[in-house]
């Protein structure tokens, strides 16, 4: 089993609500920009990122986005099959199964990017990978469904900003939000 850290990217609201009907309840360029960026990004240009996601994050991708571009997509199911999703996307049925597919195409990954849904979200967090979130914090309230699990401060301690995320708060259609990175380290 491999020991390649994960990364979660995710936006939350104040109550930690990450959507609604299979939606994000909320439009914000910037964060999107921000998830484009750090999924897309690679130091080695004969490398991709990989994009670990649910079965309803695949779906909530508007079809003309899907698969994201410049990047390796494995999607978790138990009910599509390679009929559904196009020949470059990688199935899983598990999280594990996933991690295995990563170790697989190890020489050609350079990332690991959990992006949803909350199941994902929960085995990546308590599983026995070390673990990085890129938590966009939506300063508003917003009505949700589906929640983040929550950030466990004993297991996960708040880091300086890397580099590559912005420090400042941003403002998009009347709602603020800022960035705040948690690191999970094993020894």
């Amino acid at each position: 089993m491999s020991k390649a850290k994960l990364n979660v990217v995710v936006a939350a609201c104040n109550n930690m609500g990450i959507g609604i009907n299979g939606k994000l309840p909320w439009r914000l360029k910037q964060d999107m920009a921000f998830f484009k960026k750090i999924t897309s990004s690679t130091n080695d240009p004969e490398r991709k990122n990989v994009v670990i996601m649910g079965k309803n994050t695949w779906l909530s991708i508007p079809a003309k986005f899907r698969p994201l571009s410049g990047r390796v997509n494995i999607v978790l199911s138990t009910t599509l099959t390679e009929v559904h999703v196009p020949k470059d996307v990688y199935l899983a049925k598990t999280f594990e199964d996933a991690m295995n597919l990563v170790d697989s195409m190890e020489s050609t990954i350079e990332e690991i990017f959990v992006i949803g849904g909350a199941s994902v979200y929960n085995a990546a967090m308590f599983g026995s990978y070390p673990c990085r979130i890129y938590l966009s914090r939506v300063l508003d309230d917003f009505k949700c469904d589906t929640f983040l699990p929550e950030i466990d401060e004993k297991v996960f301690t708040k880091i300086t900003n890397p580099s590559s995320v912005p420090v400042n708060e941003f403002e998009d259609n009347g709602t603020k939000f800022h960035i705040v990175v948690y690191e999970k380290y094993f020894n």
